[in-house]
């Protein structure tokens, strides 16, 4: 009887997934495994909730996921963005804006010559309820969503920009939210404010009427078949949800309209059981152990001759050991304390109790891994937003910055003799635990808000009413002009009135009392 009943349950769980389930899109199509990684955890927990999810993407899973389909679509990057990223430390917002822009619709050709993808586009028959993108400069992909007519979800692998605000009605006050690459805080002097608020017309613009409308036409070209296609800027502005890599705790608090929802870390889950090799090297640590990684972009290998050497100095001189991402078969001068790996689970290892401190680049995805397991840093920036999220980092006692083009055997030793303190760690794990003081996992959450769109047809209710204003109506500069008239007219009358009573009470003006005089004389 026992046996029958939980065959009819499960028929009934069975059938009600069915019922429910969504046919979801996804197009990933950087090749950048640390951005993978984030949106690959969303796809994955779709898939096992019964939806139907087809991923466009440079990765595929190691084993296959039941309910996930994937078309592997190799992106030919352009030379702004191959060969020694430690370079870009030398470009500034402009000029990395620049590439981004101009490598934009290569991104897109690469994406829509694929033949898988030419029979998505050209297809009568494949529907989809929901398309899920990513925010990179890829905007033209969003081409899917008007020939399946699916709703748009968007994901930012980081903490938004302003111009992204836009997509939703979103207020971005220049005051006290700083862009996201640039090296401020939320309390900016004049001069700050000046150049955020410049930087920040300066990406709207650049994007407006420059990066979509490139875009735009290649869409246009590849989507060729499909009747009255809209404006790629309208399509934008119709997105229903945006997904933001980030958490207030992490970062500076902003304001937020219902669809853009905060779901930082969702990519990190419970520690995993370590290889044999790694969970020995780490339980045998009595000193403890500095886990030094600069990402997934950003090769260790290729750092300058003088700072790989500095590094090997400094660590040689320490009494803890130190696991460290290496891409090569070996590292000239390696002291004995160090060991290497070509790729590491490093959510896994910081979890680890013995490890003290992880030095890293500051990239967004170690940063919330790290404050996760309550582990300080050792921030060295390269690009990007590495250098907002290291400074936020310094500010809230859990981490040193140390500047790249400072970096010598003197001062790797004195940050890391400062970052062990105590109180780095103390100010790791209070932070952890705000952190973790969520109702939901980010990953629950960002299921949670995905589902909740597709079941409400795109959430219109949550739409702001700022998308339908013009911008003198958004910024109210109409309403300041009539008020400006307004109290402009009130001090005219005013005066008007004022010298009238004056010349009633004082009685005839000087020029009045001259022409009785002369006629008195005469």
């Amino acid at each position: 009887m026992a046996g029958k009943l939980y065959i009819l349950v499960a028929l009934v769980v069975a059938l009600l997934t069915t019922s429910e389930s969504a046919h979801i899109l996804g197009v990933f199509p950087i090749p950048a495994k640390s951005h993978n990684i984030v949106f690959s955890a969303l796809t994955r927990e779709l898939a096992r909730r019964g939806h139907q999810v087809t991923v466009i993407s440079p990765f595929r899973e190691k084993n296959p996921i039941p309910n996930l389909t994937e078309i592997e679509v190799k992106l030919d990057l352009t030379d702004d963005f191959s060969g020694n990223l430690f370079n870009l430390r030398h470009k500034g917002t402009l000029e990395l804006s620049r590439s981004q822009w101009k490598s934009a619709p290569a991104f897109c050709v690469s994406i829509f010559q694929h033949p898988q993808v030419q029979t998505f586009i050209h297809s009568k028959h494949h529907h989809f309820d929901a398309i899920i993108v990513e925010t990179f400069a890829n905007e033209c992909v969003l081409g899917f969503a008007h020939k399946f007519q699916a709703l748009i979800i968007q994901i930012c692998q980081f903490g938004g920009t302003h111009w992204m605000g836009d997509w939703l009605g979103n207020p971005n006050p220049y005051a006290y939210i700083p862009d996201a690459f640039l090296d401020y805080s939320s309390h900016m002097s004049f001069g700050e404010r000046l150049v955020n608020t410049l930087t920040g017309v300066y990406w709207r613009t650049g994007q407006e009427f420059y990066s979509i409308p490139r875009q735009e036409a290649v869409m246009r070209q590849y989507f060729n078949d499909t009747d009255d296609i809209p404006p790629l800027a309208d399509i934008v502005r119709n997105t229903s949800l945006l997904l933001l890599n980030n958490h207030f705790s992490l970062n500076y608090p902003r304001p937020l309209v219902p669809n853009m929802i905060e779901v930082g870390g969702m990519h990190v889950q419970t520690a995993k059981k370590l290889p044999e090799d790694l969970q020995i090297y780490l339980d045998e640590a009595p000193n403890g152990v500095i886990y030094f990684s600069m990402g997934s972009l950003l090769q260790g290998s290729q750092m300058p001759d003088s700072v790989r050497k500095a590094f090997v100095e400094a660590f040689s001189k320490l009494e803890q050991k130190v696991l460290w991402k290496w891409e090569t078969d070996s590292l000239p001068g390696q002291p004995n304390n160090v060991k290497l790996g070509k790729w590491l689970p490093q959510a896994d290892i910081l979890a680890h109790p013995n490890v003290r401190l992880f030095i890293t680049h500051g990239g967004l995805l170690s940063k919330q891994e790290a404050i996760n397991r309550g582990v300080p840093l050792l921030g060295i920036p390269v690009y990007g937003d590495q250098y907002l999220n290291v400074r936020k980092a310094e500010s809230l006692g859990y981490g040193i910055r140390l500047e790249f083009d400072n970096i010598t055997a003197e001062s790797v030793l004195w940050a890391i003799q400062t970052a062990l303190q105590p109180r780095y760690r103390e100010n790791a794990q209070r932070l952890s635990r705000i952190y973790r003081d969520q109702p939901l996992t980010p990953l629950e959450q960002a299921a949670f808000w995905t589902e909740y769109v597709i079941r409400h047809k795109g959430a219109p209710h949550m739409r702001s009413a700022a998308l339908d204003l013009t911008w003198y109506q958004y910024f109210l500069l109409d309403v300041i002009a009539v008020l400006a008239l307004a109290v402009g007219v009130f001090l005219l009358l005013a005066l008007l009135i004022s010298r009238a009573i004056f010349r009633k009470l004082c009685g005839a003006t000087p020029k009045d009392k001259n022409a009785r005089h002369k006629k008195k004389i005469n």
